[in-house]
């Protein structure tokens, strides 16, 4: 896809950070959007921004864990487009602690935003664009699966995220293949960011109202946080750039999107690790910052 001009694009967790960021991008491209966050009040901000630029752009309530709302967001985008070019599964939450305690419902959320929310995306939407692809020889798709960094490697107290979004890298690939056997129209990508400023750290916000307990985070929760606070702040990109840089991958139907190249060795290490049977070492050096205040924290100093 090289002219995004007049295409439409669905984003999920449009309201704020790569979402937020991807919808800008897509509006200053001339594309049609539909955005989907679980946040109202912050979704009809952006939708009112953006539509004070004279952008084309509804906004969708959506919680991405049921398929139910998924295909409502379908309904919503094709009644008021007509069909979907570009696909952004991109809304996540990061629950942070050690992994044996996060709560069944904790787990639930995580595995429910993250993956459910990833596999509903691709199970409602690409049917939509193959179908699409079939009567029309011009038509071209592309669908994007936010993952991350984290899944490619791993790191502590961050053991829900690094799951789900492993699984997400994953179906990524599983569909690369899949498409691969039946269309030369509709292709996809998998976005793997590292720190970056999104808001994401913050998720538990979120969190489903049967689910919030009046419980203080415990101290690896609270670690947890202090990581990607002090990971966010020491980051060289922001969310736009991230956009740009996936937008970039669209056009030339790149599959991994790394925005960041200080990733790849990180990515190296640990499958050379797999190769040679030896033990991970960790993703942060003996010294570094974040592991000293990782280590901090859960000490309680």
């Amino acid at each position: 896809m090289h002219d995004f001009h007049d295409k439409v694009a669905v984003i999920t967790g449009g309201a704020s950070g790569f979402g937020k960021a991807f919808a800008v991008l897509g509006a200053s491209l001339g594309m049609r959007l539909v955005l989907a966050d679980i946040d109202q009040g912050a979704l009809d901000a952006v939708v009112e921004e953006l539509q004070a630029t004279g952008a084309t752009v509804i906004g969708k309530r959506t919680d991405v864990s049921r398929s139910t709302d998924v295909q409502a967001l379908a309904d919503t985008a094709v009644g008021a487009f007509g069909q979907v070019d570009l696909l952004f599964n991109n809304a996540g939450v990061a629950p942070g602690g050690l992994v044996w305690e996060r709560s069944e419902q904790d787990w639930n959320w995580a595995l429910g935003v993250n993956l459910h929310g990833v596999i509903h995306g691709v199970r409602i939407f690409t049917p939509l664009m193959l179908a699409a692809a079939a009567k029309d020889p011009s038509y071209r798709g592309h669908i994007v699966n936010t993952a991350s960094v984290a899944g490619l490697t791993t790191a502590p107290t961050l053991g829900p995220y690094c799951v789900t979004k492993h699984a997400v890298v994953a179906l990524s690939e599983s569909l690369y293949h899949d498409l691969a056997l039946v269309s030369e129209q509709v292709h996809c990508s998998v976005l793997c960011p590292g720190f970056v400023a999104t808001g994401i750290s913050r998720s538990d916000r979120n969190l489903p109202s049967e689910d919030a307990t009046a419980t203080e985070p415990s101290r690896a929760q609270r670690a947890a946080m202090a990581m990607l606070d002090q990971g966010i702040a020491a980051g060289t990109l922001s969310a736009d750039d991230v956009a740009r840089t996936t937008f970039d991958g669209i056009r030339d139907l790149r599959f991994y999107l790394l925005p960041h190249p200080g990733s790849i060795q990180a990515v190296r290490q640990r499958f050379d690790e797999i190769l040679d049977l030896r033990n991970p070492t960790g993703p942060f050096a003996e010294n570094s910052p974040i592991r000293e205040t990782l280590t901090a924290s859960l000490r309680g100093e």
